[in-house]
């Protein structure tokens, strides 16, 4: 990883160092610009260094490519290189509308130049030739798929045309910045308005869409959309989206359910879209929901049962709604569910700088701000401000400039107690959930450990749940959308791209309709493995592996295997400086081509595998440690490093050890006392690994403005401050340490 980022910057230099004539009269000259944009777009295509990328990245290739190709105006070529793209992007066409807006455009502009007609007219000709080519599923998405934001858009290029002040030239990198948000202006403010319009027409060709505001027993107001298909006549099921992402959403989900014949149920959170109640995310689910599929069970326009869909928020949302279970909910399918106290806003009770930003982007407006939610420069800077001031976590907010009420309170309850217990099933609240199941995750996905949360607590209280899991190589829009054929920059195995809607709604008619059950459905666990381009099915999470390794903490040059147990004990010490926040970050190589970042961690490395093995499931086992302090975050890597040198992440697993035996209660460790800590709730991963390959486990602390900072005083960590830091963290790790390594075997 440290070779790949000199790399990097050694190319991002020579992008620099490369100039191209841009006069300075461009900056204030809109009639210059629009001659010079086609001309700087054609010099960036023929460069030696873009060219290079293709052989490097060829998706991010063709992405700058169709790109640079409608600045300058070779329209043709840009819709053929979009269709390579989408070939790139996803297979069966699934990526069928990405980018869409850049192919009316183009299209647009070629019917416009050939047919000597207006580009509204043109637009419009485009439009309909397009639309009419698209999957009835693909046409739910056209909308959001033009439906950027013009004015930031202009503010982008404004920004970049200013760095271009009293200069008469341009470096690569700015010239391509500069192409990027010129096309997104000129795109979005040439046919947004008109594109919207188009879609509208379509859409009241096809669908009846209603929005009403509901009022519940508690005289609290809730925007619901109901959209159904004009050609279904006869009462439906209905499924239903709680969508606290009001906006452009609502219609996308309520219109992805009438394609497949149901009745689609958008229904927003309080205090979102018409309603004027105060928005406190998570909090009233529960309750707002039952009330909710009351409501829609009684309609005309449903037969009596309804299914629940949605990812993230949207899939804790149907956590929520069987806390309470409502006797015409039939079925859900949480996708990437947040596990609400378990994985967000805290994973294994250590809070995420994350947290904050999510906040705002929910609450600032009834709809989501997305223009501040998309700002990764201030936020980047915000937590690091936060990080180098040295100031409490709850600080954090104070430091943005915003003041939160909700950032407050979550870090009032650090453990998984009854303020996060009461949001969702909690314990023998599963065991009466009876109704089937589906969950989809991903090894990628943010929220993995939330879905499977929810799926080991239903099957250890309820003995017969009717619940299926699908797992394979998805990130967190993947697996609530369709598997991209590139996961971390690596492509997935052909028979891992599968539509997960297309799953869903199978699912569906299986449970609501009597129809086939899907396919993929083997067993209750459904799990790709990956670089074998194959499914397995088992019954339980504990038969997605036969037999375990254990990984101890041992350097494999002392010692004929770390995988067998030490002979004699002994430990390797750590020491943190929780006051030094300039610290440089640390790298080891592990081959010729690749490192990986080691910073305030502790390197391990197996010796070379003699056979391939299948590492399938989650880590376990457990460290014995002591450390000067009464409590520390630890911080879990198992790379792979691949025959060719280059390193694969496998798993990861982070803890705050006072929490490590129990989520809900916290107990500290005592200072220069042996303590274990088992390791609990790490990331899946199902993968082939490859003879000749190694094993790298790193272990140590967390610390990075990522995440709260625990300085081990004893003290609530969101109220620790650098002043508490006193002496550096000490750490021992026991070479009887072991992180178990589960593998599969036919």
């Amino acid at each position: 990883m440290k070779i790949k980022i000199l790399l990097a910057l050694i190319f991002v230099n020579l992008m620099q160092a490369q100039k191209f004539y841009f006069p300075k009269t461009a900056v204030k000259d809109s009639s210059v610009l629009e001659k010079q944009m086609p001309l700087l777009a054609s010099k960036l295509i023929a460069q030696p260094q873009f060219l290079k990328l293709k052989k490097a990245r060829k998706i991010a290739y063709l992405d700058n490519l169709l790109r640079l190709q409608i600045v300058a105006r070779d329209y043709k070529k840009s819709i053929s290189t979009l269709s390579d793209y989408r070939g790139e992007y996803a297979d069966h066409n699934m990526a069928g509308n990405k980018y869409i807006a850049y192919e009316f455009y183009s299209m647009a502009k070629l019917i416009e130049s050939k047919e000597n007609t207006s580009f509204p007219n043109a637009l419009q000709k485009a439009f309909n030739k397009k639309y009419e080519s698209l999957s009835d599923q693909l046409t739910t998405k056209v909308g959001i798929g033009v439906d950027g934001d013009v004015n930031d858009s202009r503010k982008l290029l404004n920004k970049a045309l200013d760095k271009q002040k009293d200069k008469d030239s341009i470096d690569y990198g700015s010239a391509l910045a500069l192409c990027k948000s010129y096309l997104n202006y000129k795109t979005y403010s040439s046919l947004k308005p008109q594109i919207i319009q188009l879609v509208a027409s379509k859409d009241q060709e096809k669908f009846i869409t209603e929005t009403k505001d509901l009022k519940t027993k508690s005289g609290n107001t809730l925007t619901i959309t109901i959209v159904r298909k004009k050609e279904n006549k006869s009462p439906l099921p209905v499924i239903l989206t709680n969508n606290i992402y009001a906006g452009p959403l609502d219609a996308v989900f309520g219109k992805r359910a009438a394609v497949y014949n149901y009745v689609g149920a958008v229904v927003n959170t309080r205090g979102k879209r018409n309603s004027n109640d105060e928005n406190n995310p998570f909090e009233h689910e529960s309750q707002d929901i039952y009330e909710v599929i009351d409501w829609v069970s009684q309609q005309p326009w449903s037969n009596g049962k309804v299914g629940m869909i949605g990812g993230s928020y949207l899939g804790f949302s149907q956590w929520a709604a069987v806390k309470k279970l409502h006797p015409a909910l039939k079925t859900i399918v949480p996708q990437v569910a947040v596990g609400i106290g378990i994985d967000y806003p805290a994973q294994n009770n250590i809070f995420m700088s994350y947290m904050l930003q999510w906040i705002n982007y929910v609450t600032n407006n009834k709809l989501t701000d997305e223009a501040d939610f998309n700002n990764f420069t201030k936020w980047d800077s915000i937590n690091t401000a936060w990080y180098k001031s040295g100031k409490s976590f709850r600080a954090l907010d104070t430091i943005s400039g915003k003041p939160n009420t909700i950032f407050q309170r979550w870090l009032d309850h650090p453990g998984y107690d009854e303020y996060w217990q009461k949001m969702v099933p909690y314990k023998e609240d599963f065991a009466n959930i009876n109704i089937p199941i589906l969950t989809t995750t991903g090894y990628y996905d943010d929220d993995q450990v939330g879905a499977l949360y929810y799926f080991k607590e239903h099957h250890q209280y309820n003995k017969n749940a009717n619940h299926y899991l699908v797992i394979g190589p998805y990130n967190h829009g993947g697996a609530q959308s369709y598997g991209f054929t590139y996961v971390t920059d690596s492509p997935i195995d052909p028979v891992a791209r599968i539509s997960i809607d297309d799953l869903a709604f199978s699912w569906f008619d299986y449970i609501l309709k009597n129809g086939k059950k899907p396919a993929l459905l083997k067993d209750r666990i459904n799990f790709q493995v990956m670089n074998t381009n194959t499914w397995k099915h088992v019954p339980t999470l504990e038969k997605m592996h036969t037999s375990t390794v254990n990984f101890y903490l041992q350097d494999h040059k002392n010692t004929p295997s770390v995988f067998n147990q030490p002979a004699n004990k002994s430990f390797v010490k750590q020491t943190v400086d929780f006051t030094n926040r300039d610290q440089k970050d640390s790298y080891h190589k592990v081959s010729k081509t690749d490192s990986v970042k080691t910073t305030n961690s502790v390197y391990f490395e197996s010796e070379v595998l003699d056979k391939d093995l299948i590492i399938s499931g989650n880590l376990s086992g457990f460290f014995n440690v002591s450390i000067n302090k009464k409590d520390f975050d630890t911080d879990t890597y198992l790379y792979q490093i691949q025959p060719d040198g280059k390193a694969f992440l496998l798993s990861t697993h982070i803890v705050r050890a006072s929490y490590a035996k129990n989520n809900a209660v916290r107990q500290l460790l005592a200072p220069g006392k042996e303590e274990q800590i088992p390791i609990k709730n790490s990331i899946f991963i199902s993968k082939k690994i490859e003879k000749g390959s190694k094993l790298v486990l790193l272990v140590g602390v967390n610390k990075n403005p990522n995440w709260q900072i625990n300085y081990g005083t004893g003290k609530d960590v969101s109220d620790e401050t650098m002043q508490d830091s006193g002496q550096p963290l000490e750490i021992k790790w026991y070479n009887d340490s072991y992180v178990e390594i589960p593998i599969y075997q036919e």
